[in-house]
């Protein structure tokens, strides 16, 4: 679409209604047919191609954590590579398309020519450091910090052992060695008696849970967290019972961050694209926990 947003634009700018129209339209042209504007523009292309499944991924309803985990990995691995090994790819795609397009390529040995007023004593800097480590690197940077933030080795690891606790088939799934390593990680919740104690009352658990029929047609966590209070289960098996519950607990806490993403297109949009991380936060929270935050009159936040 390149071509033709430009191609649109010179009609803009040679027919505009208006003085002010053709003056945009003529600085947009400017700006869109600069090496910076093309390089940030495939740069965008290859971060949001690498992280396109795992963003699709996380806003689903139906969320599949399992999967979800694997692209974060898959993810993290591919911007690694990028970043390790991507730059002359980048570097050469962008010179053909300014090349086809007639634009300048700038000589990557030449000292970078900054549009901010220059700051007296300050250090020159090559174009191609600009390019390569301001813009590149500090962008893969930027997401691979991101994706660690949001999504820790620990926490990723909780998320693959919760499959293990689903009732489905008979409770198919249960790896009993699996169910260890999310109690051994919760250690505010479980003592190192506690995670000797489970292990003995994981076998006996599992065993009641397959040959009682009460449990034989659940579908999910959810739905064997309810059989177990029901049936009064969780006062047999009050460690399994911690177990479920935390798990369920974590699921909410990955939709928090799933239902944080759709909220950001909201919150920070065009006029507010400029919008630092602390402001961002603060909006994000009333938003997203409107529930709570209708019951709280304006004259009491005043």
């Amino acid at each position: 679409m390149y071509a033709s947003v430009i191609e649109v634009l010179e009609i803009v700018k040679e027919e505009g209604v208006h003085d002010q129209q053709s003056v945009e339209a003529g600085v947009l042209i400017d700006i869109m047919e600069s090496f910076d504007f093309i390089f940030t523009m495939h740069l965008m292309i290859e971060i949001l191609g690498i992280t396109n499944e795992l963003s699709q991924s996380l806003q689903r309803k139906d969320q599949d954590i399992e999967n979800a985990m694997k692209l974060i990995q898959i993810s993290k691995q591919r911007l690694q590579l990028l970043r390790e090994n991507g730059w002359n790819g980048l570097l050469d795609e962008v010179s053909h398309f300014c090349g086809v397009l007639k634009v300048v390529v700038p000589n990557m040995n030449e000292t970078y020519k900054t549009h901010r007023r220059s700051v007296r004593g300050g250090e020159y800097k090559t174009n191609l450091y600009h390019y390569h480590v301001d813009s590149f690197y500090t962008v893969v940077d930027m997401q691979l910090q991101e994706l660690n933030n949001r999504f820790s080795e620990s926490s990723a690891e909780l998320l693959l052992c919760m499959p293990y606790l689903n009732p489905s088939d008979s409770f198919r799934a249960y790896v009993e060695k699996k169910l260890i390593c999310p109690a051994e990680s919760y250690q505010s919740d479980f003592s190192i008696i506690e995670v000797i104690a489970l292990k003995n009352q994981l076998a006996t658990y599992i065993i009641d849970m397959r040959t009682n029929e009460e449990f034989s047609y659940l579908r999910s966590i959810a739905d064997l967290a309810k059989q177990i209070v029901k049936f009064k289960k969780n006062d047999v098996y009050p460690l399994v019972y911690k177990l479920i519950t935390l798990s369920l607990t974590l699921l909410v806490a990955t939709t928090m961050v799933e239902r944080a993403f759709s909220a950001m297109k909201i919150i920070k949009h065009r006029l507010h694209s400029r919008m630092g991380d602390d402001w961002l936060n603060d909006c994000l929270v009333p938003y997203i926990e409107k529930d709570v935050f209708d019951l709280i009159l304006n004259e009491d936040v005043i």
